[in-house]
This record gives structure tokens, sequence and C-alpha cells, in this order.
């Protein structure tokens, strides 16, 4: 089965609604022949499903492994696991339906050897819903994932409206903190020129992996932010890790280059020094 089939045909090129507009019609008194044209339906195709209500609409040898409400609850359980982090790749796709086809006796040309679905198959299935599409999955850890939940957003929320209602709190003293991994070698690299066919093309970098640090920044509604905050992965801090920083910048190093509770009171002590809240002032 070639994976993009052209149509040789116009066969069955009406769709279900016009169908059922055109016995609508038929039923309530139209001639058959001004139903068909009104609706621009086959007129012996009209015919046939008056009198065969169960005549077949397949077109070619070939069924659907899973019919309509079957793809459904797939697509379902699939959209279900990315919003759960669990995310499949194409071929967990094409495994999971190999394994739904044999589990519910379902007739199917799948590969029995490789125990998957074929590309084909997966093609088809994406654009019967156009509303699943493969996406490069953003690193999230299982602590990140766990605190996403409907309970905690809520409460977030809470706190926010609370604080949103004191008059003296403006757009700019409304702030948003976050913190973000930078690597000190960059995980791709640019193309670049070299001799065609040579086997293996490198380029200098500071080391071949990289050290991850970690950099906190803090912006207000209006766009205004603080100097960013960065954490080394190291025990004591270098001078020639500062250099290049913007002015303001603040760098605190521990074992593991994340975020701790006492490096945590440290940018804090940062952010007291630059938003600087008051009691005519406040900020949040």
């Amino acid at each position: 089965m070639p994976t993009n089939y052209k149509r040789k045909s116009n066969r069955q090129s009406w769709t279900a609604q016009q169908l059922e507009q055109a016995i609508k019609a038929v039923k309530s008194g139209s001639p058959v022949k001004t139903a068909a044209r009104s609706y621009a339906f086959p007129r012996s195709t009209l015919i046939r499903h008056l009198t065969s209500p169960t005549v077949s609409t397949r077109l070619g040898p070939l069924d659907s492994v899973f019919n309509s409400q079957q793809e459904e609850l797939l697509v379902q359980h699939l959209l279900d696991l990315e919003n759960r982090f669990y995310g499949l790749t194409m071929t967990n796709v094409r495994k999971l339906a190999f394994d739904l086809a044999e589990k519910n006796g379902l007739p199917h040309l799948f590969n029995k050897s490789t125990k998957m679905a074929g590309k084909a198959w997966l093609s088809n299935f994406l654009k019967r819903n156009p509303k699943l599409s493969f996406r490069k999955p953003e690193a999230t850890s299982a602590a990140r994932a766990r605190g996403f939940n409907k309970l905690a957003v809520s409460a977030f929320y809470d706190l926010l409206e609370e604080a949103l209602k004191d008059p003296k709190l403006t757009t700019d003293r409304v702030l948003n903190a976050d913190e973000t991994s930078v690597c000190t070698v960059p995980p791709k690299k640019s193309k670049v020129v070299a001799l065609k066919g040579k086997k293996q093309v490198g380029g200098i970098t500071s080391a071949e992996r990289g050290e991850t640090a970690t950099a906190v920044m803090c912006m207000s509604a209006t766009g205004q932010h603080l100097p960013p905050f960065f954490i080394f992965l190291r025990m004591r801090m270098h001078v020639a890790l500062k250099k290049g920083a913007s002015r303001g910048s603040k760098f605190a190093c521990n074992a593991s280059g994340y975020m701790t509770v006492e490096i945590f009171n440290e940018w804090f002590d940062h952010f007291l020094e630059h938003v600087k809240p008051s009691e005519d002032s406040p900020a949040s």
C-alpha cells in the first residue's frame, strides 16, 4: 500500500450530510431526480440507499482497522498521555495500534514480525485526525510535573487575585520570577563549510559536553526586569565567570547548580535591593 495514495476517480466524493439531506427530501415528497440535483448527489446512489439502507459505503477492497469511535478513543488516549507528560513517539503509536488491533481481534494487515502498524497507517491516521501532530517535547522534571496540577494552580491564582485587590499595587509592581537552565556549550551548532565527503567535522568549544548553570530572571508586567541571578555548578566562585554579565547581576555557586533554600534567600535579598517594596509602594 503506497504511503501517499492518490484517488483515480471521484467516486463517493459526496458527504454523509448530503446523503442525509437527499433522503430526507425524498421522504418529504420530492422526486428522486430533483433531490439528487438539489443536493449534488448521484441519483443511482440515492436510489440504492433508499431501497437498501444497509448498503455498504466502502470503496476498494480494504476496510479501516478501527472505526470512527475507536479512533476517537485512541486520539483521546494519546492526548491524555501527552497532558500527563508521557507523550508517545511515532514508533510507540504504531506499536499501540498493533496491540489494540490484536487484543480486540480486529482484522488488520499490520506487520506481525515487527508488531507495529505501518507508516502508511500512521500517515493516514494523522490526516483523519488533524488536531494531532508530533512535536519535540521540552524536558520537564517529575517535581515540576507533580507541582503543576489543578489544586496548585488554583491556589496560585487565588493568592494572585487577593494580592491584586490592593489599590496601591500597580502593574509595574507585579513581578514574575522563573529559573531556566543554561548550558555552557550549545546543544546544537550551525552548519559550517567543509570538504565534501569528510567523515567528521569538528568545532572548538569550551568543552565537549559543557556544564549546566541556572539563571533566575524576574520581570514586571510592564516589561521592567531585574538583573539576572546566576547559579554555577562549582564550589568556589571565580571572577572569570562574571565577565560579560550585565550590570547588577549576582552570582552564587553550589554542588548541584540548582536553586536551594540558602541561595533563594540570597536571590530574595537581590530582589529587595532592586524592587524596594514599601507600605506605600508594595510589590507582588
